[in-house]
């Protein structure tokens, strides 16, 4: 039987430090969270070889006690936590004290710190052994030199990647930390070359731009909502800007970097009906509550967190997330072939989000001047003559579209009921004497005044002009709507806009589509169903086939009759109003197709198939011919931001600006 025996100290640090010490990133993680909870507000991170070799990490916080450095290396060692009431709330992203310890034992060590006053310490150990101490000259904060990492563990040692990966992975824990605290400037070096370097100005939008590079940063928008006692802040991506993968999805809770199920569902949730197929939404989303809300004791790593009530973190994050998007609306910019080409490529040294739309203004800036040129071909029909039909609904348009709307505020004229009521109260004769006919005529109009002045002169003139007239100005933003004309169609599919400056391409069928779909997923939808006196006989494959007739009451539910018919034929004896008979088969059978795998196991994911389908099978369609005042209402539910994807994720609409055509004819 073998023999039980206790591991020698020195083995047993190796396991330890094997859980917590994975590779150099692990190594970067425990330093840079020391760095974080010393109250550091700038740190350096800088590898040779990938880090193997060397790993650098230097800070401005509160440094480490003469007395106190060696102590800092023994395993469960730390000044985070002194009891075990301190991780019911835990405050800080480091607490178990077996960073150090862990990092020592599998590599050498050398330690510089001052607390600012006097001398600092120089320490250096290997393997997790002293090897010697003593006082040196360095400046306010810590230090930490680890060099030749795992050089006693040959084990470890070769399972390590290239220095390429490696130095990747270091540089990935770098940039999530540099978002976890956006006031922290965080600088990166990686083999003598600058790679990030984020302002530390406490904005999370600038550190998005120093990490994530000008694209994505122009991509994502501002969230902020709140649940029962936590709140969630951040940026998340436009549907059109969605990735290939969630590589671009950072979750932090109480300023740790985490990776939780429960908060991609969530955001994923909210992207639904509003992304393309294999896309995933990107985001750096904030979750704040309460410390013992969270147990971040969980995994050695602390990367895994455990939610006292998960639901209610669900909620707020999918309510926060959708409610950004909702609010949102820009449309996306026709992408033109530039003039002069700039190179987009983010360098070290860009560090504000605000450098990011500082070239967007000029080109707007230009467009003002060259109006009253730009004005007078608009007005020749030359070019829209074979859409005849149109051009009188564009004379209506813009009185149908938007004078209502921008007439509707000031309409309630209460200075006009006014103004009669004062002419009433006081003879008009009285005031226009004094100034036009002079002194002798006051004298009778002043004793006529005196009888009618205390009934109604003094409460009526003086106080009813005063609350109607300055409240006015006030609800009534004026540059709010911006009047927009439909000026016709591009290939009988693209309906053209003209509004302000620019122009907006709107794809009819995309449009009309996610129209029909809002309507299908309304919970008070009730559709109008048609009986046919001739019933429409399908024939669908066997799987298909049983799919429609184990979904018949879903179907119902959208106005369609189904019932068996015999040799694998389906009668369908109603379907909604909407549908176009030639459209029935086609829909159902298309329906069928893509629920052949999964059926109707997940009724929500069925339900949605079921709309997707009907809408876009509704909807018109590309190259068709449309009456003018379809394309109206289509244009009018786009223009009035209420239309903004399609159900599959695509945009219904961008915008090219005068100024982008104005510099391809070099007008600009």
């Amino acid at each position: 039987m073998p023999t039980i025996r206790q591991l020698d100290p020195h083995v047993a640090d190796l396991i330890a430090a094997g859980e917590v010490v994975e590779r150099p990133a692990s190594v970067v993680k425990e330093l840079m969270e020391n760095a974080i909870d010393a109250g550091a507000n700038a740190v350096t991170v800088e590898i040779a070889h990938g880090g193997m070799s060397l790993i650098r990490v230097t800070d401005d916080g509160c440094g480490i006690a003469p007395d106190q450095c060696q102590t800092a290396f023994l395993r469960h060692a730390t000044s985070k936590i002194s009891s075990e009431y301190d991780l019911e709330a835990i405050g800080t992203l480091g607490f178990r004290g077996e960073a150090l310890a862990a990092i020592a034992a599998v590599s050498r060590v050398e330690l510089l710190t001052n607390q600012g006053q006097g001398l600092g310490t120089a320490l250096s150990l290997e393997g997790g052994q002293l090897v010697e101490q003593e006082e040196a000259g360095c400046p306010k904060g810590t230090t930490m030199l680890v060099r030749d990492l795992f050089y006693n563990t040959p084990a470890r040692l070769k399972f390590m990647k290239k220095d390429s990966a490696e130095g990747a992975a270091v540089f990935a824990v770098v940039q999530r930390l540099a978002l976890s605290h956006p006031e922290l400037s965080v600088k990166f070096i990686r083999d003598g070359k600058q790679e990030l370097l984020t302002p530390g100005d406490g904005q999370l939008k600038s550190a998005i731009y120093a990490v994530l590079g000008r694209d994505l940063a122009l991509g994502f928008v501002p969230i902020k909502g709140s649940g029962e006692n936590m709140e969630i802040s951040g940026f998340v991506s436009l549907p059109t800007c969605c990735r290939g993968s969630r590589s671009y999805q950072h979750f932090f809770v109480n300023g740790r970097y985490i990776k939780s199920r429960v908060m991609m569902a969530a955001l994923e949730e909210a992207y639904r009906n509003q992304k393309m197929v294999g896309k995933f939404p990107g985001c750096v989303l904030h979750l704040t509550l309460r410390p013992n809300s969270v147990d971040v004791n969980v995994h050695p790593t602390k990367t895994e967190v455990k939610f006292q009530n998960e639901q209610q973190v669900f909620a707020t994050v999918y309510h926060g997330v959708l409610a950004a998007l909702n609010a949102d609306k820009t449309r996306p910019q026709a992408v033109m072939k530039s003039v002069l080409p700039r190179q987009d490529t983010v360098t070290p040294n860009q560090t504000s989000f605000h450098d990011v739309t500082a070239p967007v203004t000029p080109q707007r800036a230009t467009t003002p001047p060259p109006a009253a040129p730009v004005s007078k071909p608009q007005s020749t029909p030359s070019p829209f003559r074979r859409v005849t039909p149109l051009e009188k609904v564009v004379d209506a348009s813009p009185v149908v579209t938007h004078k209502p709307v921008a007439q509707e505020k000031p309409k309630p004229e209460p200075v006009e009921k006014i103004a009669p009521v004062v002419e009433v109260e006081k003879p008009s004769v009285s005031e226009k004497a004094p100034p036009v006919e002079g002194k002798p005529a006051p004298i009778p109009v002043v004793e006529e005044k005196k009888a009618p002045a205390p009934v109604v002169e003094e409460p009526v003139v003086e106080e009813t002009p005063a609350p109607v007239v300055e409240p006015e100005p006030e609800p009534t933003p004026q540059p709010q709507p911006e009047p927009w004309v439909v000026r016709g169609e591009l290939f009988h599919t693209y309906i053209m806009v003209e509004q302000g400056d620019k122009v907006v391409l709107i794809d009819k069928h995309a449009a009309h589509e996610r129209v029909n779909f809002d309507r299908l997923k309304a919970q008070n939808y009730q559709p109008m169903v048609q009986e046919l006196l001739v019933p429409i006989t399908i024939t669908p494959g066997p799987q298909e086939r049983q799919v429609l007739l184990d979904g018949q009451k879903v179907l119902e539910g959208f106005g369609f009759q189904l019932e068996e018919f015999g040799a694998g034929s389906i009668a369908v004896r109603a379907v909604p109003d909407y549908l176009e008979t030639g459209d029935v088969e086609p829909t159902l059978l298309e329906l069928a197709k893509k629920l052949r795998l999964t059926g109707w196991a997940d009724p929500s994911a069925a339900r949605d198939e079921v709309m997707h389908t009907m809408a876009c099978k509704a909807a018109v369609k590309g190259g068709q011919r449309n009456d003018p005042q379809e394309l109206e209402r289509v244009a009018q539910k786009v223009m009035s931001g209420e239309v903004k994807y399609c159900p599959h994720g695509r945009p219904v609409a961008i915008e090219l600006t005068r100024g982008e055509l104005e510099k391809q004819f070099k007008r600009a």
